[in-house]
């Protein structure tokens, strides 16, 4: 919960399991996704006094892109598990539509990749493996939506089935320019088209909180990606303003106003967010699919760490990383190389080695995937980005922001809330609300209470370290294949 000046007045989480039933599969239950946003939101409402209640006067919706769930219309129930958008399971799909010639097309007009990071592979393989869909699909009774979608079918008691302008845009089935959804690709992957949720923009009016829900009655009047949401959330609200936020990857946003900007590096087109005449703003990004994962990898997985927050002062006690570095494709590679074979390395390793060095490498890692980022959103662009806001839960991290600063020599700019994502989904529906006036006048304070990190490493040095790292990563792809 957010106030009118955007700041965080009280928030509720409650935990989400994931599922990873084979090597690069990643699932979901649609039932415990929907679930945990219920607790989530009853831990709200009880953490609330009545005269809070009563101030609430809208609500937003932000969420992971490009997870896909298909359900029954007819009684909500889901087809199967969600794909998540890690998920590569799909990677031969999306290669027999490359050997068809299908690429440029279909990435002219939605300034997307033939990747299995988006929604358009998930649904094929879906259709082919969930008989229930396969059903659904032929009763007419099939609905397919990524993750807001879903909670607005929730959230709205079954009364609204539809998908906005920001995470259609991720789906590989909506027209960037001229924002509809495209029949012809929706027929290739087998969705019936009444089976596509319908288009919104990412302001309005979307129905309310059913009744037996915390809240109800409150008017659903913001959806909005997740990426895109922390990008407006850090309020760049200008031309070649950037965000990065380190979340479960890490997702590097450019604003690029109302023109529609083009990568032949690997970077993505995409819609950013619209006004309340509809009008989008326009983005490019980097999307990487592994950072929050590492820190979590080195707890769980190798078990270095108790807590996410030992991480820092693990990687701390060492004065660098000894020549260790840490490949973070643990369920393939995004941008640039597009490779879902790829996996997670380490290299490097001598016997003097230890877990403050990995630990060290693995922040490193984290920050030398998004300078290759930078670097090709700074030659697209044709200029410096010069500054960089974060967010995100890594973006806590100093050695983290340190390691970024140096590898891509701009300043990185730490807000004093690193809930960016739920701001500005809170902002949007603020605006729709009529109580948020002025973005720009609260752009004009985003420095207030933020911290800088500056660049100490000298330009020699940082181009033999970029240049150590590519030879790292050229090393991880293909290697699944």
């Amino acid at each position: 919960m957010f106030n009118a000046s955007g700041e965080l007045v009280a928030t509720a989480s409650a935990p989400l399991p994931i599922q990873y039933p084979a090597d690069g599969w990643v699932e979901q239950n649609p039932l415990e996704i929907w679930s945990s946003q219920l607790q989530a939101l009853s831990n709200l409402h009880a953490a609330l006094n009545e005269e809070q209640r009563r101030l609430v006067v809208s609500c937003g919706i932000t969420n992971q892109r490009e997870t896909t769930v298909l359900w029954r219309r007819s009684n909500g129930v889901p087809c199967g598990p969600a794909l998540v958008w890690q998920d590569s399971r799909t990677a031969e799909i999306c290669r027999q539509w490359k050997q068809e010639g299908l690429e440029q097309a279909w990435r002219q007009r939605t300034g997307l990749l033939l990747d299995p990071y988006f929604s358009a592979s998930k649904i094929r393989w879906m259709l082919d493996h969930y008989e229930d869909a396969a059903a659904a699909a032929s009763a007419d009774d099939l609905c397919f939506g990524t993750v807001e979608s879903w909670l607005l079918w929730q959230l709205t008691g079954g009364q609204r089935h539809g998908s906005d302008l920001s995470n259609a845009s991720r789906t590989l089935l909506m027209d960037l320019e001229q924002r509809q959804w495209i029949h012809s690709y929706c027929e290739q992957t087998g969705l019936p088209i009444n089976a596509l949720p319908e288009l919104l923009p990412c302001r309005g009016e979307f129905g309310v909180l059913s009744q037996g829900l915390p809240f109800a009655g409150l008017p659903i009047q913001a959806l909005l990606g997740d990426q895109q949401a922390a990008t407006l959330g850090q309020l760049c609200l200008n031309p070649g303003e950037a965000k990065c936020t380190y979340g479960t990857g890490a997702f590097l946003v450019i604003n690029t106003g109302n023109e529609i900007r083009r990568s032949d590096a690997g970077l993505l087109s995409t819609l950013g967010w619209t006004d309340a005449r509809g009008t989008p703003t326009y983005c490019l990004e980097g999307s990487l699919f592994n950072a929050g994962t590492v820190i979590q990898w080195l707890r769980d997985g190798l078990q270095i760490i108790e807590t996410a927050d030992e991480v820092n002062q693990l990687a701390q006690e060492t004065s660098s990383s000894g020549g260790v570095m840490l490949v973070p494709a643990f369920t393939g590679w995004g941008t640039p190389h597009w490779d879902p074979q790829a996996r997670g390395m380490i290299i490097g390793l001598t016997r003097d080695s230890d877990r403050s060095q990995i630990a060290r490498a693995a922040l490193e890692g984290i920050a030398l995937s998004v300078a290759t980022l930078v670097e090709l959103a700074e030659t697209a662009l044709g200029n410096s980005l010069g500054e960089l806001a974060v967010d995100g839960g890594a973006a806590a991290s100093d050695p983290l922001l340190q390691a970024q600063a140096d590898c891509t020599g701009l300043t990185v700019r730490r807000a004093a809330n690193l809930e960016s994502t739920a701001r500005g989904v809170a902002l949007l529906a603020g605006q729709q609300a009529g109580v948020v006036n002025d973005l720009e006048e609260l752009a004009r304070k985003r420095g207030e209470g933020a911290r800088l990190f500056q660049p100490q490493l000298d330009t020699s040095h940082r181009t033999a370290w970029r240049s150590r790292w590519n030879d790292a990563v050229t090393r991880s792809l293909g290697w699944n294949d």
